[in-house]
This record gives structure tokens, sequence and C-alpha cells, in this order.
């Protein structure tokens, strides 16, 4: 199912490696091939955020639309919508630094959901959030599944993750499984 918090169309099999990410088994692509991939299909949050310091917020979102072609005017706008969607339309020009950690983490996703991936996959995006600003970003998360179509896959140790989560896959000692 496309739309759920945790992708069902992930699939990994014994221990051979094998990798299947909608519907293509990426362990066998290329580096090329597994790039452009990545590049039109997946949208990554980071734990630190991972923004430009040098760079606005709307510029941050900005670059991720320019990797994916989407550059000029038309970036610039679409850059102003995904910040809209993530409730900072009035910070596009604040730097990082002028922002708190729940703010760039929403400045993160909305360069994540830059060029409208069909896969999020997020990685401890709440580690570093005080647990109001932790569940303003599991909520958008949420909602982006919900309602926008696109698969959130998070991998986590923040127990907040429980009660939105569609499916919870646990992996201890190198083992998938869906009891913990």
């Amino acid at each position: 199912e496309r739309n759920s918090l945790v992708g069902s169309e992930m699939c990994i099999r014994d221990r051979s490696g094998t990798v299947k990410l909608l519907g293509e088994e990426i362990t066998k692509m290329s580096r090329g091939k597994l790039a452009r991939f990545r590049r039109n299909n997946i949208g990554f949050i980071f734990q630190g955020f991972n923004l430009f310091p040098a760079l606005t917020a709307a510029e941050n979102v900005e670059l991720g639309l320019n990797v994916k072609g989407i550059k000029g005017g038309k970036a610039r706008q679409e850059a102003q919508h995904l910040l809209e969607q993530v409730g900072l339309a009035d910070k596009g020009h604040l730097r990082p630094r002028n922002l708190s950690g729940g703010q760039q983490q929403r400045v993160a996703i909305a360069r994540a959901l830059a060029g409208n991936p069909p896969l999020i996959m997020a990685d401890e995006p709440t580690a570093a959030l005080d647990s109001h600003s932790g569940h303003a970003v599991i909520e958008i998360l949420r909602q982006l599944s919900k309602e926008g179509g696109c698969t959130v896959l998070m991998v986590t140790h923040d127990p907040r993750i429980m009660d939105v989560a569609d499916r919870i896959l646990y992996l201890e000692d190198g083992m998938l499984s869906s009891q913990h």
C-alpha cells in the first residue's frame, strides 16, 4: 500500500541483501541508475537536519528542487508552497540559525518533499527535538502519508511513533520482526 507510514513496498529477503523499493530491485542497479532512482523517487529526512547554514529556509528547499531539475521562478514558487505545507510560510527568508530545532526539521521535511517523491525515508526525525516539536513533526509525517499519497519509512527509537504508524517492524540482531 503506497500511503502507509511504514512502507510495505520494501522487501528484505533472508540475508541475501536483496532489497526492492517501489517495485524495483535496487541491489542490482548500477551506481548511476541507483542515483537517478533515489533522486526521482526518494526524499530524505536526516536526524541532524543537514540544512545549509548559508542558505535561507526557502533556498534550502529550492536546492532540493534544483537537483530534480526544477529551477528559477518555478522552484521559488514550489519552495514557498512546500514551506506552507509544513507551517513555515512566513519563515522562508530566515537562515537555519534563526529557526528553532522543530522549524529546522520542518524545513528538512519540505526539502524532502521536493519533486513529490513517492517515498520519504526519515532517520530519527524527532531525536533532536523537544516533545512538542517532535509531536508536530510526527503529525506532519502522518498527514503526508495519509493525505499526500506518499509512503513514509521511518527509523526511530521514539515511542510516540507507535500511535501513528500503520506498521511497525523491529530490527534486532540483524533480524526484522513485527513483534518486539
